[in-house]
C-alpha cells in the first residue's frame, strides 16, 4: 500500500510539473502573440495623439500622426514645448525640419522609428535575449492595455514594460527599468485616436526655398575599424556624418538587438576640446569614452554599463 501510494505521489507530482511548463510555454506563446500584434500595429494601424517622454528628468510632449497607404507609410512627429522641431517619415526616409525655417536635414534607410513602433518586425528573435511575460491588465489614455514585460537573459540589455491596447495591439505606453528597477525612460500617450486616417494634408513636406541637409556625407565608413558588440546585437546601420561643434567628419555606428540600440562614434582626436574619458551619462543616456590610435571613442544607448564598456573596448584596428 506504501509503495503504491509512493508511487501515486510520484505520478501527480510530475503531472503537476508537466502541466507547470505546458502553462508556461503557453503563456510565452500568448505573449509573443501579443508583440507580434503590437509590432504590425505600429506598422498598419491609422493613429494620431499625444504623448509624453520623460528620460531622466528631461520631459518632452509631442504630437504623432501616422497614416498608412498604398505605397507604404507616412509619419509626423512634433516637438510641442521647447525649441521647435518637426520630424516627417516617408517610409524609411525621415526628414527633420529645423527651427529656422530655411534648412532640412534628411536622414535616409532611418533604422529607428519613432514611438509607438519600438518592436522589431520579426519579434520573436528577441526571445533569445529577453524573456516575454504578460503582465496584467491597465487603462492607458482611457484604453484598455494588455501589459506584456520583457526581462534580459543577460547584462547587455534593460527590462522593457509595454502596455498595448487590447483592441489593436497598438503600444501606448512603454517603460524601460535598469538593473535596480529604477525607470531610464517612458513613453506613454495622454490622448489617442486609432483608426481614422489623419488628413493626407498633415504630410505634405515642403521643400520649396529650402536647404536639405544630408546627415550622412555618403562616404564609405573606413574598413580599418572592428568591433565586438555584445550578443544578439547587429549592426544596423554605419555612416560618416558631420555634427555641430566638430571640425571632422565622425564615423557613426549603430548596432540593436531588434529592441535595445547602442551608437558608437569614431573621430580624430582634437587637441582644442576637453575630452570625455571612461563613464558618464547624459542623463539617461549612458555614455562611455575613451581614446584609440589617435582617435575618440565614444559609446553610448540606453544599455547596462557593461555593455557600453565593453562594446568600446573591443575597437581595434584589423
Amino acid at each position: 500500500m506504501q509503495a503504491r501510494l509512493a508511487w501515486r505521489q510520484g505520478w501527480f507530482a510530475a503531472l503537476a510539473g508537466l502541466l507547470l511548463l505546458l502553462s508556461g510555454a503557453a503563456r510565452a506563446d500568448e505573449a509573443l502573440d501579443w508583440l507580434n500584434r503590437a509590432a504590425a500595429a505600429a506598422k498598419q494601424q491609422n493613429y494620431s495623439g499625444v504623448y509624453v517622454y520623460h528620460h531622466g528628468e528631461h520631459v518632452e510632449v509631442l504630437r504623432v500622426s501616422h497614416r498608412t497607404h498604398a505605397k507604404g507609410e507616412m509619419e509626423k512627429v512634433e516637438v510641442m514645448d521647447g525649441t521647435p522641431r518637426q520630424f516627417l517619415r516617408i517610409n524609411n526616409d525621415v526628414y527633420c525640419h529645423l527651427p529656422d525655417g530655411k534648412n532640412v536635414r534628411l536622414e535616409r534607410n532611418a533604422p529607428r522609428r519613432f514611438f509607438p513602433a519600438l518592436l522589431p518586425a520579426q519579434p520573436a528573435r528577441l526571445l533569445d535575449y529577453y524573456e516575454a511575460k504578460l503582465g496584467g491588465s491597465e487603462r492607458v489614455a482611457g484604453r484598455s492595455c494588455q501589459v506584456v514585460t520583457l526581462e534580459p537573459r543577460d547584462g547587455y540589455r534593460y527590462a522593457y514594460n509595454l502596455w498595448l491596447d487590447k483592441q489593436t495591439g497598438l503600444p501606448l505606453k512603454s517603460r524601460i527599468l535598469n538593473e535596480q528597477g529604477s525607470v531610464v525612460s517612458m513613453y506613454v500617450f495622454s490622448e489617442i485616436q486609432i483608426g481614422k486616417a489623419p488628413d493626407a494634408r498633415l504630410f505634405r513636406n515642403d521643400l520649396a526655398g529650402k536647404q536639405i541637409q544630408k546627415a550622412s556625407l555618403d562616404q564609405p565608413v573606413d574598413a580599418t575599424w572592428r568591433v565586438t558588440p555584445p550578443p544578439g546585437f547587429d549592426r544596423v546601420q554605419d555612416a560618416v556624418r558631420s555634427l555641430p561643434g566638430k571640425q571632422a567628419p565622425v564615423v557613426h555606428l549603430v548596432y540593436s538587438d531588434g529592441l535595445s540600440v547602442l551608437s558608437m562614434f569614431v573621430e580624430p582626436v582634437d587637441p582644442q576640446v576637453q575630452r570625455l574619458q571612461g563613464l558618464s551619462a547624459e542623463g539617461a543616456i549612458g555614455v562611455y569614452a575613451r581614446e584609440v590610435d589617435g582617435y575618440t571613442v565614444t559609446t553610448l544607448g540606453e544599455v547596462p554599463n557593461m555593455a557600453l564598456i565593453e562594446t568600446g573596448n573591443s575597437l581595434q584596428r584589423k
